[in-house]
């Protein structure tokens, strides 16, 4: 039976049933180029799902990406997006958030587009205070462009860049965001959807800069060069390995391969952002 039929054959209660997440996502986008088993997919949904819950107008939201595999989320969403150049997403949202305030600008990319080429805007961002929120979804490699060596990638770890193992520190991300003056630091994994999408809310509505660091398995490049397993066997160690410790020094969460790891909020702190300083000095000089 052709698939139209098919589908006209099934009870109306089921033809017209919907993914409660449709009214976020371009359908006509999908299904996406994620490799089975990464991690993406479910900091997506929890996205949504922190969307759902604070009840934002979609109108009210702008999602800007870089390059890479978590890049691709902004061809994905059903709102304003902006896939932007290599490293540049967080100049991009800047720009955003100066010229439409009342904007929830929110950086969805990953470790190598925010802490590589993008490092040096992620730490002057967090130092000025702009009221953005940066999802990263860490999952230690270049994944979109053959899983080459990162800024996040532990020392050991084999990528087609370090075939011998990495002899290069990498960066303990909560630690930088935190050092920079981030107002609100926290990591989760993509074995715990629910406290995944709990950080989003509190650093979407946290004002300031924000960041969420998100640990996904990224079995086709990083874990298969790793011997690691299936995305399941991922996840499985991230069972075995985290700690969740709320209000842990960022300092002490470094990751090292087969040691527990820390997760959960490790920053949540007020000050004045960008543009509260900003007006406030325009109207002391007279301004509008």
């Amino acid at each position: 039976m052709p698939v139209k039929e098919k589908e006209k054959a099934l009870p109306e209660v089921v033809r017209e049933a919907r993914h409660p997440l449709e009214k976020w996502l371009r359908t006509d986008r999908l299904p996406h180029i994620w490799c089975s088993g990464c991690g993406l997919g479910t900091a997506l949904s929890a996205l949504l799902y922190a969307f759902e819950n604070l009840g934002w107008d979609p109108d009210s939201i702008a999602v800007v990406s870089g390059i890479g595999c978590a890049g691709r989320v902004a061809g994905y969403l059903k709102l304003d997006t902006y896939h932007t150049t290599h490293g540049r997403a967080i100049p991009f949202a800047t720009g955003l958030k100066l010229a439409k305030p009342d904007l929830h600008v929110i950086v969805f990319s990953g470790d190598g587009d925010l802490f590589a080429i993008g490092g040096n805007h992620f730490i002057h961002a967090a130092r000025r205070n702009m009221d953005i929120a940066v999802i990263c979804v860490n999952n230690f490699n270049y994944g979109m462009t053959g899983g080459q060596l990162g800024p996040t990638t532990p020392v050991g770890a084999r990528t087609t860049t370090s075939p011998f193992g990495n002899f290069e520190h990498p960066f303990n991300l909560v630690h930088l965001a935190a050092s920079a003056g981030a107002t609100y630091v926290a990591r989760c994994t993509t074995l715990d959807g629910r406290r995944l999408e709990k950080a989003f809310v509190e650093a979407l509505s946290h004002k300031g800069f924000t960041f969420v660091e998100v640990l996904s398995p990224c079995p086709t490049n990083y874990g298969r060069r790793n011997r690691l397993g299936e995305a399941l066997d991922e996840l499985r160690y991230y069972q075995e390995h985290m700690i969740i410790r709320h209000g842990a020094d960022p300092k002490d969460a470094d990751i090292v391969p087969g040691k527990p790891f820390l997760v959960g909020k490790f920053v949540d702190i007020e000050k004045p952002t960008y543009l509260e300083l900003y007006q406030e000095k325009v109207r002391e000089l007279g301004g509008g």
